[in-house]
Formats: structure tokens, C-alpha cells, sequence
């Protein structure tokens, strides 16, 4: 299944964020794709306001996973894999108990870790129009591309 919608501006995030949670199972490993500056982090951080999440949400850039907590008590995992060199090092740190824990992992640039990607990862796809609009399509499946 795939769904699409338009974001002209950082306040329709909140809205596009709170229609992507409804739409996909709770816990989910959610893959996030598009170019540097697409707004990958922005909209985290937009998912994680929705599901009530207090204090900063920043990108994991140098740290590569940030946990954060949900009001409910549920934690939430934001992995950012730019800085990677291997898909050894996700193996390192341990991926597995991360994406299989039941809380929602939310991944930045998932391409660099592809294969290690669960069947049923949720994969939203932010593309920056020519107006600056940003595209963001959300796909369910249970295969990997």
C-alpha cells in the first residue's frame, strides 16, 4: 500500500504525522529515505511530538541511535546510519535487539543497512519538489524492494 502527501511547510508535518501513526502497526521499524536536507530529522521529530514525546529530538548523526521516551513509558529509537562504514558496526551495537523490541525505531538512511531491514519495515520516502514542497510516501509491504 502506498500513500502520499504534500508538506508546503514545517506546521502541515504535524497533521501528515499523525495520519502516517495511524496507518502503521504500533512499534513499527520505520525506514526514512531522501536526500541530505529532505527533512528526514524534521519529521521524526514530528512523529515523536505526535506520540507525545517530551525534550529534544535530535539527529544521531555522531552517536548513530538516540532513545527517547514516550509519556506511556514505551521508548522509541532513532538511528541514524550516515556515518557508518559497515553494516559490521550495526551488527556491533547490537541492531537486532533495537528493530525486534517492540517499540517504533525510526532509521535514517536505511540504504546503508538494507539488508539487515526487518520484511515488514515501513518505508516513508521525502522528496523535495522544485517549489521546496516536500512529497512524503509512505509504503507498506511485507517485501523488501
Amino acid at each position: 500500500m502506498k500513500t502520499s502527501f504534500l508538506a508546503r511547510n514545517t506546521d502541515q508535518l504535524t497533521p501528515i504525522a499523525r495520519d502516517i501513526l495511524k496507518e502503521i502497526p504500533h512499534g513499527a521499524v520505520i525506514a526514512l529515505y531522501g536526500e541530505m536536507g529532505a527533512g528526514k530529522t524534521t519529521f521524526v521529530h514530528a512523529l515523536c511530538d505526535e506520540m507525545g514525546i517530551q525534550g529534544a529530538i535530535n539527529s544521531p548523526t555522531f552517536s548513530i541511535i538516540n532513545e527517547y521516551e514516550v509519556e506511556n513509558g514505551e521508548l522509541v529509537y532513532h538511528f541514524d546510519f550516515y556515518r557508518i562504514n559497515s553494516v559490521e558496526e550495526a551488527y556491533d551495537f547490537g541492531y537486532e535487539e533495537y528493530f525486534n523490541s517492540g517499540y517504533y525505531c525510526f532509521i535514517e538512511w536505511p540504504e546503508l543497512v538494507e539488508s539487515l531491514l526487518p520484511p515488514q519495515v515501513i518505508r516513508i520516502n521525502i522528496e523535495v519538489l522544485p517549489d521546496e514542497t516536500r512529497k512524503i510516501t509512505l509504503t507498506q509491504t511485507h517485501e523488501t524492494p
